[in-house]
């Protein structure tokens, strides 16, 4: 069915990877990992004080999808067909870079760099790109108290960041899909144009794709 045994969709606040990655696994059996990021008790007080609680929240994001992902990609499960997972561990360096000042984030680097080549990669990174209006109407909808003072600008950040990150890793394989005019969650002849479109061969290199 598929080429690859570790997917990893991503994408920015909103973009849907984690209704994606849930959809496919649920459909196709395959092994889910999703980021626990509810439980970690600084991201409301990140929101609040960015600048107090910036270093905190990301060295325990750091820790958290480090033992998460340790444990689950290391197991296998001989009755899953492959692993999708709704992140990467690359994204705690993205949003680091940007939410750290450069001495901490200097401190923060070193210590990614340490872990990181301990970790399996995925053989396929899709890109959710959803415009910065569609994020802001995405999240209000899902109602999460402590995220609907998010910020445009904030947004526009991590979205850069993403892209920034993206160009420096063309070993990698990775497809880049524009997902602005449609609705995979609730259309199922979207959802399927995604699935044929994360289900092809690629080489290795970065995909864009705009639907």
């Amino acid at each position: 069915m598929t080429h690859y045994n570790y997917i990893v969709i991503e994408g920015n606040i909103g973009a849907g990877k984690t209704s994606l990655a849930t959809m496919i696994a649920n459909q196709f059996n395959a092994k889910l990992i999703l980021e626990q990021f509810e439980e970690n008790s600084f991201l409301p007080k990140f929101y609040k004080e960015p600048d107090k609680y910036a270093f905190p929240l990301e060295l325990s994001f750091l820790a958290e999808r480090y033992q998460q992902l340790k444990a689950q990609l290391i197991s296998q499960d001989l009755f899953k067909s492959f692993v999708i997972a709704d992140y990467f561990i690359d994204k705690s360096l993205i949003f680091a870079q940007k939410n750290l000042p450069e001495d901490e984030y200097s401190l923060y680097s070193k210590l990614f760099n340490i872990i990181n080549p301990t970790l399996p990669k995925p053989e396929l990174l899709v890109y959710l790109y959803v415009n910065i209006d569609r994020l802001k109407s995405n999240i209000k909808h899902r109602g999460r108290s402590y995220e609907q003072d998010i910020k445009a600008e904030y947004l526009e950040k991590i979205q850069a960041g993403y892209f920034e990150y993206i160009k420096h890793i063309p070993e990698s394989r990775i497809l880049i899909i524009d997902i602005n005019t449609i609705d995979f969650v609730n259309n199922a002849a979207d959802y399927q144009i995604l699935l044929d479109l994360i289900f092809k061969e690629y080489s290795k290199g970065i995909h864009r794709i705009s639907l």
